[in-house]
């Protein structure tokens, strides 16, 4: 017989990578990974993956479309550390090495249904202008060793960064067991004091 008083509550993601509007570069390929907090644990689905390369269209449009497919179902007891999505663009730079060409992250949507993000990219940059010309020449740009600190707040003040590109991802949420955990879910306009305050 099923107890009636769960231990944990689920959250279950589905959606995919839609598009990225990289204006300059074209021929770009991404990655994505999970952050979460230590309170969670997928259960199932992909924590990491990685795109096939798009090109943009004849027309014209800039976007470049990968409709990359995300699946995961975590598990908890409590909302903080609620999970994130990093989101790493690479492509070719002119002597054909793979560069990182953009980082992004953003929260998984804290309500049930259907949701569209649009995630503001950005890459480290050379902190003198002698670092910029060398890392040009050698084809090695400066980029973190882990993405997985795009999501995190600590040492990223003293890291200079420079905005590019956009984004956009589609969600589809399922909760279960959150009201019966004391977590009120509501619509998207009313973000849940009792989950946004515990939120890292």
């Amino acid at each position: 017989m099923a107890t009636s008083n769960p231990s944990v509550f689920l959250l279950m993601v589905n959606g995919q990578i839609e598009t990225a509007n990289f204006p300059e570069y074209d021929d770009l390929y991404c990655k994505y990974c999970f952050v979460y907090g230590h309170d969670w644990a997928p259960t199932s689905g992909l924590e990491e993956g990685i795109s096939q390369i798009a090109s943009k269209g004849r027309e014209s449009s800039h976007d470049l479309v990968w409709n990359f497919p995300l699946e995961i179902t975590f598990k908890s007891t409590n909302p903080f550390g609620w999970p994130q999505i990093v989101v790493s663009v690479y492509g070719p730079d002119t002597f054909g090495n793979d560069v990182v060409r953009g980082y992004g992250a953003v929260h998984i949507p804290l309500t049930p249904g259907r949701h569209t993000r649009t995630i503001p990219m950005f890459v480290p940059e050379s902190t003198s202008r002698l670092q910029k010309l060398t890392s040009w020449l050698m084809g090695r740009r400066p980029e973190f060793t882990d993405p997985k600190v795009v999501a995190q707040g600590e040492g990223r003040e003293v890291t200079r960064v420079h905005s590019q590109g956009f984004v956009t991802l589609q969600f589809n949420i399922v909760t279960k067991d959150m009201k019966k955990l004391g977590y009120d879910t509501v619509s998207d306009t009313q973000t849940p004091l009792r989950v946004r305050d515990k939120l890292s």
